[in-house]
């Protein structure tokens, strides 16, 4: 017997993780399984299955029976308790009843296991808060580095979904899911629009759902959710949440106040379109895309016809306000990944890509026939008239390597649309 503790202790101790420990006792015992008590649920969980939840009442009974005694004897299988400085923690479980000579040796063997048990508990604990200040960390450098809220909060979802594995997690940004790609959970929605600027986290009543407000600079921008089936959240897990969502609400904050200055940076104000000077940054990125992929690229430039006319008669506000409403027009027609700049005046110039030359004309077409359509509300402005309508000339062009500018060509286009009677879309055809 002494030579088996040896060897079961060496075994043991070479032991690194739940599995292994459970694989050599296996080769020791008829051993089933290991269960351990959780006491934040009151239940057992499978030591060796990621701690998953025991939902049989049959076990949970058995486990309570436990005191004075040690051993219990169920019809077919049989049970043996593991304690810690006389608190019970868990308990083996066997595929057979055990003879006197086995549960001898299981009663000087049982210590080393509780024990063994206990010390790869206490450094998974361990690991976990290390893991958890390494996440901290991360978040700070996140501030420090990244402004983009599309980069950052993935990264911010997997760093919570490390410490609440046995749970869903979502991210919320102004009540919007970005974080996975979707959510049927509609009591989570629900419990969302309870949250303010001055809340503190919630907790469902069962613990299986927890809200955790991102504020940042007294302001809700958000919420880390988790959500589980079968775990509740334990105190330590809250914890980590609460300093993970304050940590993630200060750096969304900083990259929402980035976007804004870096909006302003490169859009105009008037029109919401790309600036001039990042139009041109924008096309050249567009021109050597298409160059490197050998893929579709098409430019319209576009103009409002008679626009000083609209300015001399009515006032620079209307002409502000046409300015606003014929963007606002060409933006509705464009696909998301198109690019729209304001060129100069009343210029715009708008890139295609993935779109042939055909196709670019079926949407200049597109555009000329939507701004000529709609009225434009100027009696706030102007009290002689209700509204009035402009036209569009543009001209269309296609990028080949061949040519040396893009704009050069589209703008050859435009002017010829301009001379040859406005309203209208003219191809440069020396492509």
């Amino acid at each position: 017997m002494i030579d088996n503790l040896r060897q079961i202790f060496s075994f043991l101790n070479d032991s690194c993780n739940a599995q292994s420990i459970t694989a050599v006792l296996e080769e020791v015992f008829p051993l089933n399984a290991i269960y351990i008590y959780d006491s934040t649920t009151d239940s057992l969980r499978d030591f060796s299955k990621s701690w998953m939840f025991i939902k049989s009442k049959e076990l949970n009974s058995i486990f309570r029976q436990f005191g004075v005694q040690k051993y219990i004897k169920g019809k077919i299988k049989s049970y043996y308790a593991l304690f810690n400085n006389n608190q019970i923690i868990g308990m083996l479980e066997f595929s057979e009843h055990l003879h006197s000579r086995l549960l001898d040796f299981l009663e000087l063997a049982s210590f080393c296991i509780s024990l063994k048990i206990q010390n790869l508990i206490l450094a998974e604990r361990m690991q976990k808060n290390i893991d958890f200040h390494d996440s901290m960390k991360n978040i700070a450098k996140i501030i420090e580095t990244q402004y983009e809220i599309n980069y950052i909060v993935p990264i911010i979802g997997e760093m919570v979904d490390k410490f609440v594995s046995d749970h869903l997690v979502y991210v919320f940004i102004n009540n919007e899911l970005v974080w996975p790609s979707a959510c049927k959970d509609e009591k989570i929605f629900e419990l969302i629009k309870l949250l303010n600027n001055k809340s503190e986290y919630i907790l469902t009543p069962d613990k299986k759902i927890g809200l955790f407000p991102l504020i940042s600079e007294n302001k809700l921008l958000g919420c880390i959710v988790t959500k589980s089936t079968d775990n509740v959240l334990s105190e330590k897990e809250i914890e980590y949440l609460e300093q993970l969502s304050s940590q993630a609400a200060t750096t969304i904050n900083r990259a929402n106040v980035y976007a804004e200055i870096l909006k302003h940076a490169t859009l105009d104000a008037l029109t919401g379109f790309y600036n001039r000077r990042q139009l041109e940054e924008r096309i050249k990125q567009e021109i050597s895309g298409a160059k490197r992929q050998k893929r579709n690229l098409c430019a319209i430039m576009t103009d409002i016809d008679f626009f000083k006319s609209v300015n001399d008669t009515y006032g620079h506000a209307v002409g502000d306000l046409v300015l606003k409403t014929v963007s606002h027009v060409i933006r509705g027609q464009l696909r998301e990944y198109d690019v729209a700049g304001r060129y100069g005046g009343e210029e715009f110039v708008i890139l295609l890509p993935y779109t042939k030359l055909e196709e670019a004309k079926m949407v200049a077409e597109r555009l000329r026939s939507a701004v000529e359509h709609k009225r434009i509300d100027i009696s706030k402005l102007n009290s002689e008239k209700e509204n009035i309508s402009v036209t569009i000339s543009l001209g269309v062009a296609q990028y080949s390597p061949n040519e040396t500018d893009l704009i050069i060509n589209a703008d050859k286009a435009l002017y010829k649309a301009k001379e040859t009677g406005r309203n209208k879309v003219v191809i440069n055809e020396n492509i």
